[in-house]
């Protein structure tokens, strides 16, 4: 669970979506399984911030800040084999979004989840382990 800190009066929450194209296979499936065979996804992937609205600005954070945040993991995952990436050996999309969180908390305060969407209407939400 998310502990929330009310600065200002209203809270809200942000999202940027990126899109990566990248391949995989699920290493520990039955060999007949078609997620153990290689594959490729356009895998789409929110970023969320949650924090105090600032009055004079309007906004919780740039969106731009949050894409050049992105820009390192986006130019280690972009168009690669995903279990050649170390952390990702078994990169199904809870532990892509849980690799992604990782690169990101540092960088990105207020972080609460990262979204990930596999397919058109499969995916996950992770929000965190910390």
């Amino acid at each position: 669970m998310i502990a929330r800190c009310i600065v200002g009066d209203i809270l809200m929450r942000i999202y940027k979506q990126f899109q990566i194209e990248a391949a995989h296979l699920l290493p520990y499936l039955p060999a007949d399984h078609k997620c153990r065979r290689l594959h490729g996804h356009s895998f789409k992937i929110s970023v969320h911030i949650e924090g105090a609205l600032d009055p004079k600005l309007g906004w919780i954070m740039d969106y731009a800040d949050i894409c050049e945040a992105f820009q390192a993991v986006f130019d280690k995952i972009d168009h690669q084999y995903l279990n050649e990436i170390a952390g990702l050996e078994n990169p199904t999309s809870e532990n892509l979004a849980k690799w992604i969180w990782r690169q990101l908390q540092g960088t990105l305060p207020n972080l609460v989840a990262v979204h990930i969407n596999e397919t058109c209407t499969s995916g996950c939400i992770y929000e965190g382990d910390d």
